[in-house]
């Protein structure tokens, strides 16, 4: 098509060329600047999609790695975007170390928003759309993941090879990020999802982010100089008594390593935050529990084995519950556990019980009537025992008293046969005396 100005077009019309199209030469400079500046937009929003990478733009933020309630093999996966522009995925690589899943991305992740991957098909999370579907199993006992860019640079990671930093297979719980501008591979920057199936393509759970350092205050704070106060989040704060050590479960029936745990009791009639307070073994092993942490009034908290890392011997060990200050608040000793029994806080001391309950109040049974038959069984042939005793004791006595009456009597008798005999010896004396 040619475009031309209103006095060539009239020329070429007299020749015959009929074809041209004609437009006023004074629109003819507004739609040139028009095209100009629909080029430059399509262009500046593809530069905006394609631009380079920083590492932490792009995070892996939820993994469903024990699947859903549904089906274990839904696994999923969740990307966020901290950059405040998309980003393009195309040529990227979400991997793990031992090669399986390995997954070539395409497509785009909005500005502060969420990219999802739904292994095998997009039924893995009921009603919410997949961006990208792939394949390979995400294994339970820990996995190292990578993120690379187009240029294959390393924009992310988290590495679980020695096992997950948290969730939980048994109830389906995700493992969740808790401030997408910390290092994935820091195991205190993940906790478990507060409800089974985790938060999909929103917002993790606000177990943890209400007090959480924001992404604002984590810049300001790597550019502050050692000697400038920290944050306000940051800042010494009261610490509050009232929080215990309530139950703990050493040697469950089922896998140590799985099925530990450790609960907290807050006493007090309010909310207590308990960022930075820390439980530690004997052995010298800690959790901190994480930014944004808090106990509901009269609440519990319940810290599982896969999160605190901390092992509980079955033979001996001990806890203690410890104030960001470095005050031991509570702690808790005990012996050889009993398996399948949790060791309880009462109002009498510790005892162990058979029914386990985590997040909720103790529950000691009352002996059972079996058992107090046992125990009245027992105690009859302690009394009759007993009564043995003492009837042997006082035969014995019997006994002995018995020789000693005997002898004393021979005694006697000897006694008065001798002075009988001496009073006869003096009459026949005198008697011979007179004759």
């Amino acid at each position: 098509m040619t475009i031309l100005s209103s006095t060539e077009s009239a020329r070429r019309a007299d020749e015959g060329k009929d074809e041209v199209i004609f437009i006023a030469s004074p629109y003819l400079k507004y739609l040139a600047g028009g095209l100009k500046v629909a080029v430059f937009l399509s262009l500046f929003f593809i530069a905006s999609a394609t631009q380079a990478a920083n590492p932490l733009d792009v995070v892996i933020n939820e993994i469903a790695w024990m699947g859903t309630v549904n089906l274990a093999n839904d696994e999923w996966i969740e990307l966020y975007n901290n950059a405040e522009s998309p980003i393009s995925l195309d040529g990227w690589q979400l991997v793990a170390q031992d090669g399986t899943p390995k997954i070539n991305l395409s497509g785009t992740i909005p500005a502060n928003g969420f990219y999802l991957l739904e292994r095998t098909d997009d039924t893995t999370v009921p009603n919410i759309l997949a961006d990208q579907i792939y394949t390979g199993a995400l294994g339970n006992s820990g996995e190292n993941l990578k993120l690379y860019d187009s240029s294959n640079n390393v924009i992310d990671g988290v590495d679980c090879s020695a096992g997950w930093f948290a969730g939980d297979n048994k109830t389906k719980q995700t493992m969740e990020r808790i401030n997408p501008l910390v290092s994935g591979s820091d195991s205190s920057n993940w906790q478990t999802s507060q409800n089974p199936g985790g938060t999909p393509k929103t917002e993790n759970s606000k177990q943890n982010q209400e007090l959480r350092i924001t992404n604002q205050e984590i810049k300001q704070a790597e550019d502050v100089p050692p000697l400038t106060p920290p944050p306000a989040s940051l800042e010494a704060r009261e610490y509050p008594s009232g929080i215990v050590i309530n139950e703990i479960l050493p040697f469950p029936v089922g896998p140590d390593a799985e099925e530990e745990w450790i609960e907290v009791f807050n006493q007090n009639n309010f909310e207590v935050d308990l960022s930075g307070w820390q439980i530690a073994d004997t052995a010298g092993k800690t959790y901190t529990l994480p930014v944004g942490t808090k106990i509901s009034a009269q609440g519990f908290l319940v810290l599982p084995r896969p999160t605190t890392k901390i092992t509980l011997n079955n033979d001996e060990d001990g806890l203690s519950l410890i104030q960001p200050n470095g005050n031991i608040l509570d702690s808790v000793n005990y012996q050889k556990a009993p398996q399948g029994q949790s060791y309880n806080r009462t109002e009498g001391g510790w005892v162990w019980s058979s029914t386990l309950t985590p997040g909720s109040a103790n529950i000691i049974p009352a002996p059972s009537s079996k058992i107090k038959d046992e125990e009245k069984n027992k105690e009859e042939p302690q009394k009759e025992l007993a009564a043995v005793s003492e009837s042997f004791r006082q035969i014995q006595e019997k006994q002995i008293s018995k020789p000693l009456f005997t002898f004393l009597i021979a005694l006697g008798l000897a006694i008065f046969s001798g002075v009988i005999i001496l009073i006869f010896k003096k009459k026949f004396k005198n008697a011979s005396n007179i004759d």
